[in-house]
């Protein structure tokens, strides 16, 4: 299995259960691992057979500045399933975390595995 990754994507969002939560963004931290559907590109060098990084990206940024989440948790499963579903990916390896959310605290979240053929929760609009 091929996979790409995207470490230390920082993303300003609305998330979280509290009253300010719901009017401040804040600062996340992604970490994505991404199983490619082939591995064409290793073998042409075309860019058309390859996972689009840049493309990834925008559809994440585009996501998290039109929703709200409240919990982590149900953030990294939408992420999840955007890969899944319209990158075509079998498998992916998400981590979400919040920056400084508490003292002491540098990061704080969650990780989560999915797989194309699991039976997985659909997506929310």
């Amino acid at each position: 299995m091929d996979i790409i990754f995207l470490h230390e994507l920082k993303v300003k969002t609305l998330i979280g259960i509290y009253p300010w939560e719901r009017s401040a963004a804040q600062t996340i931290q992604l970490d994505l691992e991404i199983a490619l559907p082939t591995s064409r590109a290793c073998l042409t060098d075309n860019f058309e057979d390859a996972l689009d990084y840049a493309l990834v990206v925008q559809r994440i940024n585009e996501t998290l500045s039109q929703r709200h989440f409240s919990l982590l948790e149900a953030l990294a499963e939408h992420i999840a399933q955007i890969i899944l579903m319209e990158f075509k990916s079998p498998w992916t390896k998400i981590s979400v975390a919040k920056l400084s959310a508490i003292r002491g605290v540098k990061r704080l979240g969650v990780c989560i595995e999915r797989r194309r053929e699991d039976t997985a929760p659909k997506m929310m609009d």
